[in-house]
């Protein structure tokens, strides 16, 4: 701690350095004042969509794959957000369904379940989407993540290669990269990954039988 004007000199501090201590003490309270407010408009703009009477425009019914039919998700497995003002958009997230489409759109329709994705891609390459690409999916089992990215779930099971068919693989690459191209997200394995390659989690998806270089290739080709 620090010694006053009068400890080292023995002399009455100046009225002039008090008014510098008040001063800086008002300068200092200032500061803090703009730097909670500018944390309060942060979080006020990540949730101003929640005030009452206020809320982004939705259309019943409409997609952001043209081409998709639209299935809601449960409420209860995805947030309602305003991305990407709100939450950058950067990634993909590849998963595999572990199971049939239609077994896969009962669980995301489950409240209980606590989890969904954006899409499902079916094995003859039919595309459903169940949550708006602006909302937060619970399809990645780490916060972040969820909330900086587009999930798409595949029909099928890792060990079955025959699973990832000719038509999955086409339709699942062109919205891939309408996604990328939406958000500016390069397209490589830092950026499109594996459900597996999310930090923390615990599920192996899409597995070993995924070709990434074909999958990789069909969405710069469609991106051109």
């Amino acid at each position: 701690m620090g010694a006053t004007p009068e400890e080292t000199t023995g002399a009455p501090a100046k009225d002039g350095d008090r008014r510098l201590g008040r001063r800086a003490l008002l300068i200092g309270g200032a500061a803090a004042a703009v730097g909670t407010a500018v944390l309060a408009r942060d979080e006020l703009s990540r949730l101003w969509w929640r005030l009452p009477g206020v809320e982004k425009r939705r259309v019943a019914g409409a997609v952001d794959f043209r081409g998709a039919r639209w299935v809601p998700a449960s409420a209860a497995n995805y947030r309602r957000a305003d991305r990407p003002d709100d939450y950058r958009i950067d990634r993909v997230v590849i998963h595999v369904t572990q199971g049939g489409y239609s077994s896969a759109v009962q669980v995301f329709q489950d409240p209980a379940h606590g989890a969904a994705a954006h899409y499902i891609v079916r094995e003859d390459g039919r595309i459903t989407q169940l949550i708006r690409e602006l909302d937060v999916a619970f399809h990645a089992g780490n916060r972040e993540y969820n909330e900086r990215s587009v999930g798409i779930e595949h029909e099928g099971f890792v060990e079955d290669p025959s699973s990832f068919t000719d038509a999955m693989y086409a339709a699942s690459a062109r919205l891939t990269a309408a996604i990328c191209g939406r958000y500016g997200i390069p397209v490589d394995r830092e950026h499109v990954i594996g459900h597996v390659e999310v930090p923390g989690t615990d599920h192996t998806d899409p597995g070993r039988h995924w070709d990434w270089d074909r999958y990789l290739g069909l969405v710069r080709r469609a991106r051109a």
